[in-house]
C-alpha cells in the first residue's frame, strides 16, 4: 500500500473526539529505544491522520531532568505527584525493574486504574506492576533477558515469550521495535488497520501479526537462527531448561533422527545440541543471577543441574567467574 493511499483512507476514519491521552513514567536509566517507540508512532499518527488522534505527556518522580541508559536526558512534563489522569500510562524502566520501589508513582497510577486509564510496560518495567499487583489476572511479557527471574518471582502470572501482549487493559512488551509493534497494533485497535499500516512504513517497519511470529521472532532476533529445524529446536529446549531433555527426546519430539538435527546444528551454528543445550542452560543461569534473589544452590537447579558444585563448575568454565560474582554484575537496560 502506498502511503498517499494510506492516507487517504484514513482521512475517512470514524472520528474521535478527544483523542487518546498517554502519560510515560520515565524512572532513571530508561531505556531511550523503547520510550521513543512508544511517542514516535503517536506522532506519526497524527501526522497521517491529518488530526490529534493522540497526546502524550512524560512523567518523572520529580520535575527534575531523568538520564535514560545511554546518558541522554528529558525534563519530564509533571512529577508524580502533580500528574494528570490519562487513558493510557506506560511505565518505562531501567535494568532495576526488579528492585525498583516508588510508592507515590504507584498511588498516581492506581488513581488513574480508578479513572478508567489502561496500564503498560516496556521493557523490563513489568517487574514493577506485578510487584504492585497490578498484572494480577493479566497475560504479559517482557524483556528476554529477564523472563527467567519473572518467572521465578511471579510463577502464578501468566508471562509470555511475545514481542508484547495485549490483554484487556493492560499491555506490555519486550522493549526496543517490540514496543513499536505493541502501538502498532495499539493504533490499529484505536483507528484502524490502515493508520497502523502508515505509521508502520512511515518508519520503514513491517509489523508482525500473528501470535507464532510474535513468539518466534524475538528468538530468531536474539540468536540469528535461520534454520526452521533448529529454531523449533531451540524453543523447546528454552521451554526445558529446568528438565535436562535428552537430544533423542528432542528429535523424536521434532519428527528427526538424532543425526539430522546434530548436522543441523553443525551448519546452522557450529556446535552440537547438547553443547548448546548446556550453554543455554548457563545464560539462563546467568540471568538468574542477575536479575532474582535466589540462592546459587536453587539457580543450579532451575537450569538443571543436578547440585550446587557441579553448577559452579560448569558456570566459571563458561563465563571465567564464580557464580557469586555474578551478583554484582547488572544488566544493562532494554
Amino acid at each position: 500500500m502506498a502511503q498517499g493511499q494510506a492516507i487517504a483512507k484514513i482521512d475517512n476514519a470514524p472520528a474521535k473526539d478527544a483523542g487518546v491521552s498517554y502519560a510515560v513514567l520515565v524512572f532513571p536509566g530508561f531505556p531511550l529505544m523503547a520510550f521513543s517507540s512508544v511517542i514516535e508512532p503517536l506522532r506519526a499518527a497524527n501526522t497521517l491522520a491529518g488530526r490529534k488522534c493522540y497526546s502524550w505527556i512524560t512523567v518523572g518522580l520529580s520535575c527534575d531532568k531523568v538520564f535514560a541508559s545511554n546518558g541522554v536526558a528529558i525534563e519530564p512534563d509533571h512529577s508524580v505527584r502533580t500528574a494528570p489522569v490519562v487513558d493510557r500510562v506506560v511505565v518505562c524502566s531501567g535494568g532495576d525493574a526488579d528492585h525498583l520501589v516508588a510508592e507515590e508513582a504507584l498511588v498516581w497510577i492506581r488513581r488513574s486504574l480508578r479513572a478508567g486509564a489502561q496500564i503498560g510496560a516496556v521493557a523490563d518495567a513489568a517487574f514493577f506492576l506485578a510487584r504492585a499487583g497490578l498484572l494480577d489476572g493479566h497475560s504479559c511479557t517482557l524483556h528476554w533477558t529477564s523472563q527467567p527471574a519473572f518467572r521465578e518471582a511471579f510463577p502464578d502470572l501468566d508471562m509470555r515469550r511475545d514481542l508484547y501482549v495485549i490483554d484487556r487493559r493492560r499491555f506490555t512488551s519486550a522493549g526496543g521495535v517490540g514496543s513499536l509493534d505493541m502501538m502498532l497494533e495499539l493504533i490499529a485497535r484505536d483507528y484502524g488497520a490502515e493508520l497502523a499500516a502508515g505509521v508502520a512504513e512511515w518508519y520503514v517497519h513491517s509489523p508482525l501479526r500473528s501470535s507464532v511470529d510474535r513468539r518466534m521472532m524475538p528468538l530468531r532476533l536474539r540468536t540469528g537462527i535461520r534454520d526452521e529445524l533448529v529454531l523449533s529446536a531451540v524453543a523447546i529446549m528454552e521451554d526445558a531448561v529446568e528438565d535436562r531433555l535428552g537430544m533423542s527426546d528432542l528429535a523424536r519430539r521434532l519428527g528427526v533422527s538424532p543425526d539430522k538435527l546434530e548436522r543441523a546444528f553443525q551448519l546452522e551454528l557450529d556446535t552440537v545440541p547438547s553443547a548448546y543445550y548446556r550453554s543455554l542452560r548457563l545464560r539462563r543461569a546467568a540471568d538468574l543471577l542477575a536479575h532474582s534473589t535466589l540462592r546459587i544452590g536453587e539457580v543450579a537447579l532451575s537450569c538443571g543441574f543436578s547440585n550446587a558444585s557441579s553448577f559452579s563448575r560448569a558456570f566459571k568454565e563458561q563465563y571465567g567467574y564464580a557464580p557469586n560474582h555474578a551478583r554484582r554484575r547488572r544488566a544493562p537496560a532494554k
